[in-house]
């Protein structure tokens, strides 16, 4: 028999052990509990270390009790021990950390946006908290075979929700194309956090003319504010300069 290894994450200890206890009475499921974002990282690794990674995991959206702006989600740092990662940011790290878990967001209530902004992170489905058992095994085996689950009520404003996320990005993605190769690099140093004078080290420039790529840079991007034009990059794909290289060099989108 193939066991599905199965990660439960929730900061609520009686839901959490009350649904890997029902979860693991299926003689077909192996399961495991964790906390918080960091924990669960940390038990994800040693799993995958010990060569029995895990299959699935479900995540409380609203882990660590934040609620995620609508901003694009960052791989989660395992040294992050604050314990308030949360769900759908905890779902992007392990998406690039350990592609082969398929993540599922368990949710209190449906919310178009909030399960947008999981699937874009690289969840695999949605699903009610109070949702029946073998709905949960349904959506547990389906994400295996490569399915996405979403509760019919959410898809209409889902998708609305996505079709808006890629109209940003694509107008974002045709300012960022207007600026010049070396506009871009000033805009990913603006990214990576560093001011004026740090850029202008690490670029070999002068103040001033960091000052004048700097406001070119807000101008083609229709933007007044640092942080408008570094939450407009990053909808365009771009990310911040490789500080450990020395080198700025231009983000994929």
């Amino acid at each position: 028999m193939v066991r599905i290894r199965v990660l439960v994450v929730d900061d609520h200890r009686i839901f959490a052990e009350s649904l890997a206890a029902a979860l693991a009475a299926e003689p077909d499921v192996d399961v495991s509990a964790a906390g918080s974002g960091p924990a669960a990282l940390r038990c994800l690794e040693r799993a995958a270390s010990d060569g029995r990674g895990f299959d699935v995991m479900l995540v409380d959206a609203d882990l660590g009790g934040h609620v995620p702006g609508p901003r694009p989600a960052v791989p989660v740092q395992e040294g992050n021990e604050d314990g308030l990662v949360d769900g759908i940011s905890l779902v992007a790290g392990v998406r690039t950390g350990q592609p082969g878990v398929r993540t599922v967001v368990l949710a209190e209530k449906d919310d178009p946006r909030r399960a947008a902004l999981a699937l874009q992170a690289g969840a695999s489905g949605w699903v009610a908290k109070d949702c029946s058992l073998s709905r949960l095994l349904t959506v547990i085996r389906g994400v295996l075979r490569e399915e996405t689950h979403l509760p019919p009520a959410l898809l209409t404003g889902v998708l609305r929700e996505l079709t808006a996320a890629r109209k940003h990005r694509t107008e974002s993605e045709r300012l960022v194309e207007s600026l010049t190769p070396r506009e871009r690099e000033v805009l990913r140093c603006m990214v990576a956090g560093l001011g004026r004078k740090a850029v202008a080290e690490r670029l070999f420039l002068s103040p001033h003319t960091v000052r004048t790529h700097m406001q070119n840079v807000l101008g083609k991007l229709g933007v007044h504010s640092t942080l408008a034009a570094v939450a407009l990059a990053r909808r365009a794909g771009i990310g911040p300069a490789d500080l450990a290289s020395g080198q700025a060099t231009l983000a994929s989108s």
